[in-house]
């Protein structure tokens, strides 16, 4: 039989074998330790499961659940084995992944018909158990779509069946776990005896789906009850449901039908609803807010939301001002560093906080003073920044990721502040069991504005972003509950437009380049989604703020 050459990175050397041999069988022909039990490998850059067989010359890397990539397979295969658990607990019940929240995800039972119990919850997790100490394997096979289409329905899986449809594709390939099919946009792990780990809880009025750290994968993650969070999660569903755009399926529904632009119009709406409700809860506080705090992750829209909410309140006869939190940094001599060394501008000690408070405080008290300017290319504040004093009317809107956090404002007085959260919470599923992550949502409006307006090329954009997340979830998202109200900056129609900005920049980047692991990734996710023209999309929209043609100046 013919010998396939590969190079694994894990032992540094070139090994062959016959073809067809599996990525299992080379994996323990060749005793791959790793931190936890192999469970995937990189191949050639592109993730594959371990019943991948081998047939041409390959680059082979492979993992386990402490890599992103690992850590993904392991959740698709657990939403797997709770969704059979819940089958089996509850034949009539639907089973429905809504979004990830406090470390885990948000999970309901459609059709309970009543709250959800301690026993319960111990009835999945026992049939959970049961399931996964069988080590059944996850049977992937290739059939006629048709095929797949009725066995999903069937199963009462009809958002998966519709995008299925939608694809227009012969062949598709569907996961079996025993006799219950599923598909989850990405691989799964060989069998459910590699999952080690999981919690079931209840969370509100569903189910938290638990899993392990990443980094500690013998304990769990904890449980935080993010209320205002969950609140907002639960009107964007609820009304995503109300105008019929929940899921994916959905949405390319109306793309067809020629309705697109009704999607855009509504959605637009909605935002400017929100904004304007938000500006009459400042304007209502008897002129004792003296400063709007702007806060959210990267790519969330926070500048053209500061900006729209100061037109909402002048419409109120207030006269708003635009600060941002960037030019009080300190000098680049001053900024602390990160573990690894590097700069680290995110955190809340990189901000001159005694000198903004000052600053504020003079303000507030009437007087004259002269706005800091950041000068990044030489790592300093410049001296030509524009003098500002407020008189009766004048309010503060300062836009920056600190907002949140109590360290800022150390000299001001709550009564005088509000603070707004705002991220993209992607409100629209794949289908009954696979959320949109919003960072994929914040990620590709990134990767667009950052090839636009910063000249970087997808890889680095790709390669940073682990970097960028790491900040968000130490400085960023521990506050987001402080906030008096969070903004949900995503738009339901946002990525079938956003489609047609990212492809071509993702697919610069190249096979040999190790983030064309991620490019891919994302590569496949958009292409699920039928592409909306962005004609409808008005110049005050967030989402120009990545696609350029906003009205506003940056």
């Amino acid at each position: 039989m013919k010998e396939i050459e590969i190079f694994c990175k894990n032992t540094n050397a070139f090994h062959s074998y016959p073809m067809g041999t599996s990525l299992l069988e080379i994996s323990h022909d060749l005793n791959i330790k790793l931190e936890h039990r192999v469970c995937g490998a990189i191949v050639n850059n592109k993730v594959r499961e371990l019943s991948f067989c081998v047939v041409k010359p390959k680059q082979v890397e492979f993992i386990d659940v402490t890599h992103m990539d690992g850590t993904r397979l392991y959740i698709r295969s657990l939403i797997f084995v709770m969704y059979a658990a819940v089958k089996e607990v509850f034949p009539h019940v639907n089973f429905r992944v809504q979004n990830g929240i406090s470390n885990g995800y948000f999970c309901e039972l459609q059709g309970l018909e009543r709250e959800i119990n301690e026993s319960d919850l111990f009835a999945i997790r026992q049939e959970m158990e049961a399931i996964i100490a069988a080590d059944l394997p996850f049977v992937k096979r290739g059939i006629v779509t048709t095929e797949a289409v009725d066995q999903l329905m069937k199963q009462g899986l009809e958002e998966k069946a519709q995008l299925f449809e939608q694809q227009g594709q012969l062949y598709t390939q569907l996961y079996f776990l025993k006799d219950l099919a599923n598909y989850f946009y990405g691989h799964l792990l060989p069998s459910t005896g590699y999952i080690s780990g999981f919690g079931v809880v209840k969370y509100y009025d569903g189910i938290l789906l638990q899993i392990p750290h990443r980094k500690h994968f013998e304990r769990l993650r904890k449980v935080f009850y993010n209320e205002k969070l969950y609140d907002i999660f639960q009107e964007q569903k609820d009304w995503a449901e109300i105008i019929n755009v929940s899921t994916v399926g959905n949405l390319n529904d109306h793309t067809l039908a020629g309705k697109g632009g009704d999607v855009i119009k509504i959605s637009e709406a909605l935002h400017e609803k929100k904004i304007a409700e938000i500006a009459n809860m400042i304007s209502s506080r008897n002129g004792d807010v003296k400063v709007v705090l702007v806060a959210g992750p990267s790519a969330s829209g926070k500048t053209t939301f500061s900006k729209r909410l100061g037109v909402q309140l002048a419409v109120n006869g207030l006269r708003p001002h635009q600060i941002s939190l960037d030019d009080y940094f300190v000098d680049r001599e001053h900024t602390p560093r990160d573990e690894n060394g590097e700069y680290d501008f995110e955190a809340l000690e990189a901000v001159d906080i005694p000198f903004f408070n000052q600053q504020l405080i003079e303000l507030f008290e009437g007087k004259e003073v002269r706005l800091p300017l950041f000068d990044f290319h030489l790592g300093r504040r410049a001296e030509n920044g524009k003098k500002l004093q407020l008189g009766r009317g004048d309010i503060l809107i300062v836009e920056g990721i600190h907002g949140m956090n109590p360290g800022l404002l150390t000299q001001v007085k709550e009564k005088n502040t509000f603070k707004i959260f705002i991220s993209a919470l992607t409100q629209i599923s794949m289908d009954e069991h696979t959320h949109i992550s919003t960072a994929d949502n914040r990620l590709i409006r990134r990767l667009i504005r950052d090839s636009k307006y910063r000249g970087y090329p997808a890889a680095a954009t790709i390669k940073r972003w682990p970097s960028v997340r790491k900040g968000e979830e130490r400085n960023i998202f521990p506050y987001q509950e402080n906030a008096d109200v969070m903004f949900n900056s995503a738009t339901l129609y946002e990525l079938a437009v956003l489609k047609k900005y990212a492809e071509p920049i993702l697919k610069t980047v190249l096979e040999n380049q190790c983030e064309y692991t991620e490019s891919s990734r994302l590569l496949e996710f958009l292409s699920y989604f039928k592409q909306i023209n962005d004609d409808e999309i008005p110049p005050t929209s967030l989402l120009r703020e990545f696609l350029g043609g906003s009205s506003f100046a940056y």
